[in-house]
């Protein structure tokens, strides 16, 4: 049973993790998400991005239990049947139950989950600031859109996440960590191991 908090909104199970604050570009074509996408630019709503568990893009997909909240910013449909969109990560989520329409798009009922604290980044992290300001000057806005926050642990460790070569559970895991100095931590890990 929904409750007052609960949202209701389309799943997209993906073979990537979608982090508060990321950029997803996707190319849609396939029909139930050209539907979902005509509604969300229609209504301005939003669509769930999941890691899939198990299965695979085109069906059948069981998307992880906790995934990101997707905006649409740009759209543009280059040719019919096709719609090339810029997203943007907005808030975490819990993923309760879900269904599947007639045209085969899972929609869940999902939970928002609370922002992690904000925290300072730690002096011993103090690479992976750098690391990441060096990223940011080489491949821009586009990539790293605005507003950045280098003092923040979050912003700072799900931006090195979504981009570090790394196994998508493994990405998964820091989607679902709550702490971010632990997050920084594990990153840093894989970075003196890379």
């Amino acid at each position: 049973m929904a409750n007052d908090h609960n949202l209701r909104i389309p799943v997209f199970p993906l073979d990537t993790v979608l982090f508060p604050g990321g950029v997803l570009p996707l190319k849609i074509f396939e029909q139930r998400y050209l539907d979902m996408t005509k509604a969300c630019v229609r209504d301005g709503t939003p669509f769930g991005v999941c890691l899939i568990n198990d299965g695979q893009e085109v069906g059948p997909a069981f998307p992880a239990e906790v995934g990101c909240i997707a905006r649409i910013e740009q759209w543009d449909m280059p040719q019919l049947g096709i719609f090339n969109l810029v997203t943007r990560g907005q808030q975490r989520f819990r993923l309760l139950n879900t269904g599947t329409e007639a045209n085969g798009l899972l929609v869940g009922e999902v939970v928002p989950m609370e922002a992690e604290p904000r925290v300072a980044v730690d002096a011993r992290h103090e690479r992976c600031v750098d690391i990441l300001r060096q990223l940011v000057e080489r491949f821009g806005a586009e990539h790293f859109p605005e507003p950045h926050d280098f003092a923040d642990a979050s912003w700072v460790g799900y931006r090195l996440a979504e981009i570090l070569p790394i196994d998508r559970f493994e990405k998964q895991r820091m989607l679902v960590g709550n702490d971010a100095i632990a997050r920084l931590d594990r990153v840093q890990h894989l970075l003196k191991r890379g």
